[in-house]
């Protein structure tokens, strides 16, 4: 039995959903903490200007005339405007060329960021995969706030996030979707980007453990360094320090 087009409209529209879910969906927490930024930043526009716009009303009442219903009425709709001019700002979605140059402390939320929009576009398998660089991600950013942007590891992770994991999607999604699942060099599109997302994921973690491993290094220099300054801990020989 063919499907009817009824059928065909409510596949459609909820495959549209579907996606529109998947796209909203973030997969990390610091994709969420910028999103969240921008919204405070943009409430205090609106906040700022609506001040500014009742402080200028109640000028105008008290020094030149008394506002009365009429001017009451223009001042709601003022309001109206000015939260509506100023809290229309839409997060600014980052591009693919954008994330090599990104704040080094906003790489690991922004990368996030542009997975989400990419990850309706991909095999299920990679989108699992996907939510595990997420959270290889969240654990990397914290590091990155401390960490030298001029330094050696910062270029490094920068290749890694910024580039290599970007350039991997887009690379899959330029090829048409009808040669995905066929073999090239001895594999499919599809099997090349669950592999290069796996080492991707590993990679990722291994980058943030490593960082926060040079911390712990140095927490536990400072505490035996306060050991001996402090509490007088005897050396290894059994004499006072």
């Amino acid at each position: 039995m063919s499907m009817s087009e009824v059928d065909k409209v409510r596949l459609s529209a909820a495959s549209a959903i579907e996606r529109s879910r998947e796209r909203r969906r973030p997969i990390g927490t610091k994709s969420v903490a910028l999103r969240r930024q921008h919204l405070y930043k943009k409430l205090g526009r609106v906040l700022i200007a609506a001040g500014v716009v009742l402080i200028g009303a109640a000028l105008f009442g008290a020094l030149i005339q008394p506002l009365g219903f009429t001017g009451l009425l223009a001042l709601f709709v003022l309001l109206i405007g000015v939260a509506v001019l100023f809290g229309r700002t839409p997060f600014p979605e980052p591009q693919q060329a954008d994330l090599p140059k990104a704040d080094l402390k906003q790489l690991a939320g922004r990368t996030e960021i542009w997975l989400e929009a990419q990850r309706p576009a991909l095999p299920a398998p990679a989108r699992q995969l996907v939510d595990g660089i997420g959270v290889q991600l969240d654990l990397l950013a914290p590091q990155l706030q401390t960490l030298d942007a001029t330094s050696p590891a910062a270029a490094n992770i920068r290749k890694l996030v910024g580039e290599d994991l970007p350039e991997l999607v887009a690379g899959y999604q330029r090829i048409p979707a009808g040669l995905r699942s066929e073999a090239h060099a001895g594999r499919t599109p599809d099997e090349t980007l669950l592999g290069g997302l796996k080492t991707l994921e590993s990679e990722i973690g291994q980058a943030a453990r490593s960082l926060a491993a040079g911390e712990l290094d140095k927490l536990a220099t400072r505490e035996r360094y306060l050991q001996l300054k402090y509490q007088g801990i005897d050396d290894e020989d059994g004499a006072p320090a």
